[in-house]
């Protein structure tokens, strides 16, 4: 049996998906930006995929929506835009991002920390979560931007960006926020919340890969990071990858239509499951789950390198991961685990599953079982945690 439980890493293309897209391919395949026939053969599946795309966040039309090639790349233009236009200039000299951000996020804000600026890394709580009271004690009139992420991606854990939002809008601070997790999962609304940028990739609500999307709102305009054409009024050149458009619009109107059977049907199976690991021994779930995106689950199993889970679960046809896809090369502990204080041995052996619409109740009783088999073999041959003495306690214990 093959079990893909990994859907926050990526997701499988829906059907409907892949269907809408397909006659980009070979049938109207014109540059959109070309003045033929062929070209405007594209038009108006272009306009009717924006349009989807505008509703599934609620975007007002005086606002805009970019297309880009990732959120990577949507994240990156924000911060170094921002560098080059406040940071640069000596307008600002600061920005404030989480400790737990997406690599794409951590690494350009290092990135922009090694030419001059200033960054806050705020600290998450016990639970994996900022608590929004932080953003409030290091705001400063210095500050350039403030940016958090609307889910974490390796816990599934909620950030406060309602109030995080308030804060900068007090303060007239931008905010962003990698919403990469929430699309799909949780409702997203640009217009109830105070966000000024707002980052999102198809490929993570069961659209195409290489495609993804940078709200901004109206008089928030940001420097281009690529230059050359006109496309995208000029925020962004580059031909316009029309099957992806098409299909990211496809995709973002699927994911508000499934929206509650998410919210309602895959929590209660990601529920069980949970409840079902949970009866191992020595085992830790990282946020509690109502604080959780509802098809998440960061567990760890004293004892056990992450590492080896992953080996017996890949030889069994299942498919999760250790943490952030764009890091799995990196063998260090979970980062997650280590911000919340992890002790060394549970920070290594944390293991992602993260459910979607597709998962079926017989996959995840599959998993189970192959879980539980690994988990005895592993641990039977684990100098750590076969031989430690009677009644030791390491961890986070106070949280199991």
């Amino acid at each position: 049996m093959k079990v893909y439980l990994d859907n926050n890493a990526t997701t499988i293309v829906d059907p409907h998906v892949f269907a809408e897209m397909e006659p980009y391919f070979v049938q109207r395949y014109g540059n959109p930006n070309s003045l033929h026939l062929f070209a405007s053969e594209t038009h108006p599946a272009l306009k009717d995929a924006m349009e989807k795309i505008y509703a599934g966040i609620h975007a007002p039309k005086e606002d805009s929506v970019v297309i880009t090639s990732c959120a990577t790349e949507s994240n990156n233009w924000v911060l170094k835009s921002i560098y080059f236009e406040q940071i640069l200039t000596g307008k600002k000299n600061h920005i404030i991002i989480s400790e737990v951000e997406h690599p794409s996020v951590i690494a350009t804000a290092k990135f922009i920390e090694s030419m001059g600026c200033k960054v806050t890394y705020l600290p998450i709580n016990h639970e994996g979560i900022i608590d929004a009271q932080t953003v409030r004690d290091t705001i400063t009139d210095k500050t350039a931007l403030v940016s958090v992420m609307w889910a974490n991606n390796e816990t599934g854990a909620i950030f406060p960006v309602e109030e995080i939002g308030e804060i900068c809008a007090e303060h007239n601070v931008p905010f962003h926020t990698d919403a990469v997790q929430a699309i799909g999962k949780l409702p997203v609304d640009v217009q109830t919340f105070n966000v000024d940028y707002l980052t999102f990739s198809a490929h993570k609500f069961h659209g195409p890969k290489g495609v993804g999307a940078l709200y901004i709102k109206k008089g928030k305009e940001l420097i281009p990071l690529l230059h050359g054409g006109s496309q995208m009024g000029g925020y962004r050149s580059g031909t316009l990858n029309v099957p992806g458009i098409v299909g990211m619009g496809k995709a973002m109107e699927q994911a508000v239509d499934s929206l509650d059977y998410e919210m309602e049907d895959v929590r209660e199976m990601r529920d069980t499951f949970e409840d079902e690991l949970l009866k191992i021994e020595d085992t830790f779930v990282v946020t509690p789950r109502e604080k959780r995106t509802p098809n998440t689950i960061l567990i760890s199993f004293r004892g056990i390198e992450g590492e080896s889970m992953l080996w017996d679960l890949n030889r069994a046809g299942i498919g999760a991961s250790t943490g952030s896809a764009c890091a799995s090369e990196d063998l260090e502990a979970n980062s997650v685990m280590e911000a919340i204080g992890a002790a060394e041995d549970l920070a290594h052996t944390a293991i992602r599953f993260s459910l979607s619409r597709y998962t079926t109740q017989e996959e995840l009783d599959y998993t189970l079982d192959v879980v539980r088999k690994a988990v005895e073999r592993l641990r039977g041959i684990s100098s750590t945690y076969s031989y430690a003495p009677e009644g030791h306690e390491s961890g986070l214990d106070a949280h199991h």
